[in-house]
């Protein structure tokens, strides 16, 4: 008889802990609920969203980041030059280091991804919705064209924020080719943005702004626009799962992300590495000079050389961010 009245009470006992339980669980998701639903909440995600997958894929491309940016420096002022390819690249940081060099600027790179993929995923999902909601109120869908802009004017306004550490994370990749007297040693992101500040002034620290803009609006073009493109052709005349679209759409605005904008990545990596010689001037005046002598001095060709690194660096980049930021989109909607 005792026995059973210990069974019913540690039964009662085990229900009522459930019930808690259970009440606790729905009562914190319905608080989470209602502040992810809030209209500064609301606002503010995408951009958050944005932020963080930004900064997951650059930590999963770094190295590649590297590799690229070593050979677009490669025979810089001669028709010919050495024509290194990727692995002999990364063979040489490794063999006159170790691993973790082809990790250099990690901070800088995720920094520019706080700031500058944080503004471009979140001004360009902001413009969108506002383009979807006024395209519904007019009964059509939205344009490619409507895409495009969102894209171009998103990419524009998220370089100019970002391209201080845009430049420090030029800084320190370039550093490790100059001689051992003339090199800055950065210790991180904030060293080499205060130590370019106080020696060139702060205004250096928007070098290379143009093409760094024009790369910006080129590359959201490509990747955002031809995702968000890609995504709806794809949900219109597949069958394919939302993750494949998703994931087939990512790798699709990774080739355009790519082709439309290496030219003015390899300019903004030439003008943001450049420093004054020793006649006080500056190898480029800007980034009409800077296309124009490399064309003259080393081909037209040059500013695609590394496309196939370059390639390797942004469409995993683009398909990394486009899913976790979609992903993300999920878990907050």
């Amino acid at each position: 008889m005792a026995g059973g009245s210990l069974k019913q009470a540690a039964e009662s006992a085990r229900t009522r802990t459930s019930e808690v339980l259970n009440t606790a669980k729905h009562d914190t998701a319905a608080v989470v609920s209602n502040v992810l639903h809030t209209p500064v909440v609301r606002a503010a995600l995408p951009f958050v969203n944005g932020g963080l997958a930004g900064m997951v894929a650059t930590s999963v491309i770094q190295p590649v980041d590297m590799v690229k940016v070593r050979i677009q420096l490669a025979g810089e002022g001669t028709a010919g030059g050495p024509r290194p390819s990727p692995v002999s690249v990364a063979r040489q940081i490794v063999a006159s280091g170790k691993i973790l060099d082809l990790y250099t600027g990690l901070s800088a790179g995720l920094l520019r991804q706080a700031v500058y993929t944080t503004a471009r995923l979140g001004f360009f999902d902001t413009f969108m919705g506002t383009l979807t909601q006024r395209a519904k109120d007019q009964g059509r869908q939205v344009g490619f064209a409507e895409r495009a802009g969102a894209g171009l004017t998103a990419g524009g306004l998220a370089a100019m924020v970002g391209n201080p550490a845009d430049l420090a994370l030029i800084r320190m990749q370039s550093d490790g080719l100059k001689p051992l007297a003339e090199r800055k040693n950065y210790k991180g992101v904030i060293d080499a943005l205060g130590g370019i500040a106080r020696n060139e002034g702060i205004a250096a620290l928007w070098a290379g702004a143009a093409p760094t803009v024009v790369r910006a609006m080129a590359l959201n073009f490509g990747q955002l626009a031809f995702f968000s493109e890609a995504k709806a052709q794809l949900k219109k005349h597949t069958d394919l799962s939302v993750r494949t679209q998703t994931l087939s759409a990512s790798a699709i605005a990774g080739f355009f992300a790519s082709f439309f904008s290496l030219p003015f990545d390899f300019v903004k990596t030439r003008l943001q590495k450049q420093q004054k010689g020793p006649d006080g001037k500056l190898p480029y005046r800007g980034m009409v000079d800077c296309f124009t002598k490399v064309a003259r001095e080393e081909g037209m060709l040059r500013f695609y050389r590394g496309f196939g690194t370059y390639y390797v660096r942004i469409a995993p980049h683009a398909m990394v961010t486009l899913i976790v930021a979609d992903y993300l989109g999920w878990l907050t909607k």
